[in-house]
């Protein structure tokens, strides 16, 4: 469950983030630079790719460790395995 800290600073980050998406779009109307235009979508990923992290770092911090102390050991595994695919997934982006 996300805790308040992270949803404030997800949400500040987010609504950067949309600015970005604007300012992108704004580059592609006005006919900008290739190269410019790209590396805008570059930082644009590069922040939801940050966005990700805290988010995951919170589910860390609050659902895994609650599982792992619970001792289910069915749902300790399943855990890992969550975070293996999640790690997968951030890892090749």
């Amino acid at each position: 469950m996300i805790n308040d800290e992270t949803e404030a600073m997800t949400l500040r980050r987010l609504r950067r983030i949309e600015g970005q998406i604007a300012g992108i779009k704004r580059m592609i109307g006005d006919r900008r630079y290739c190269i410019d235009i790209v590396m805008q979508i570059a930082a644009a990923e590069a922040a939801l790719h940050r966005v990700a992290e805290i988010v995951l770092r919170n589910h860390i911090e609050t659902c895994v460790i609650n599982t792992f102390r619970s001792s289910d050991e069915r749902e300790t595994r399943a855990k890992i395995d969550e975070l293996m695919r999640v790690y997968g997934n951030l890892r090749t982006r």
